[in-house]
């Protein structure tokens, strides 16, 4: 069945270095597209750039009323309207959603950036196209879950579903107690064992990709700390397959980059997921850096 017709969108990937516009055609093609550095220190800024950049892609496609969806680091909470747990540390504590549309003069429709990740691969051109439930996974210097049911985010009654990396690293061995303590607060939050970082810090080098290079060259500390990291990141997404049971799962940012995990991961989920046939597929983003704009047009599909 061909996919309907549906009106351009607006998409906008508020990270905390850069933020990119872009324009969503009827056809899932992107027109219209710029990036400008993310200002700092001041959140009036934040808004009036957003906006801004939002009213020109509204000009660059002919149309002032195109709606327009925002992707930021951080949630927004579900009984105050205010961002939470936003690594753009201006936004926490503001009502973004409720500025940005007051500055547009229209709504707005704003969620985590791990959310737009998991629409932006479950449409068209996306990894998991055409997959039914899709859990991505944001897997860089931070780690985020999202979650799309028919292509559609699913955020849940606080808007917290996918919230993934911080919850516990599942089925601990005795050396990983009593786990690494988290900006969030908490301790032995799975962020702190499989992000970018974590993988660097147990390698003693200074990346993830570094750490892998370093195995490959046969340095033995760098080589258990590659296998560690596969193992922990399989034991976090075999929760995942426990709870959900997701049509796929996607991988994004850059430690999705490295490729053997996605032949690694999937040997280690036997004995954890509680299944004896396991079809989950483990896949790598396919969007690239269009996924943030892409899912955060898709906020209106």
């Amino acid at each position: 069945m061909a996919r309907p017709r549906i009106r351009p969108r607006i998409g906008i990937d508020l990270g905390g270095t850069k933020t990119e516009v872009a324009v969503l055609a009827g056809d899932g093609s992107i027109g219209y597209r710029r990036r400008i550095a993310t200002p700092r220190g001041a959140y009036g800024a934040i808004v009036a750039a957003v906006a801004r950049l939002a009213e020109e892609a509204a000009a660059a496609a002919g149309d002032a009323g195109l709606p327009v969806g925002v992707g930021i680091p951080g949630s927004i909470a579900a009984d105050t309207g205010r961002v939470r747990n936003a690594n753009t540390v201006e936004l926490n504590g503001e009502r973004f959603a409720d500025d940005l549309a007051a500055a547009l003069g229209r709504a707005v429709r704003v969620s985590n950036d791990a959310n737009c990740l998991a629409a932006a691969e479950a449409g068209p051109g996306g990894a998991a196209d055409g997959c039914g439930v899709v859990f991505a996974v944001i897997l860089g210097t931070g780690c985020g879950g999202g979650i799309a049911i028919g292509g559609r985010v699913h955020e849940g009654i606080n808007r917290i579903a996918g919230e993934w990396g911080h919850t516990p690293l599942p089925w601990p061995e005795a050396d990983e107690y009593p786990g690494q303590d988290c900006w969030c607060g908490r301790r032995n939050c799975l962020e702190t064992w499989v992000a970018g970082p974590a993988l660097a810090r147990e390698a003693g080098t200074a990346t993830g990709h570094d750490a892998v290079a370093a195995a490959a060259a046969g340095d033995p500390r760098a080589a258990a700390a590659v296998r560690r990291h596969a193992d922990r990141l399989a034991r976090g997404l075999a929760a995942i397959i426990n709870v959900l049971d997701p049509d796929a799962i996607v991988l994004g940012g850059g430690v999705s980059n490295l490729a053997h995990l996605y032949a690694e991961v999937p040997k280690l989920w036997p004995g954890r997921v509680l299944s004896e046939t396991i079809r989950t597929p483990l896949l790598r983003a396919a969007q690239g850096d269009s996924a943030g704009v892409i899912g955060a047009a898709r906020l209106w599909d």
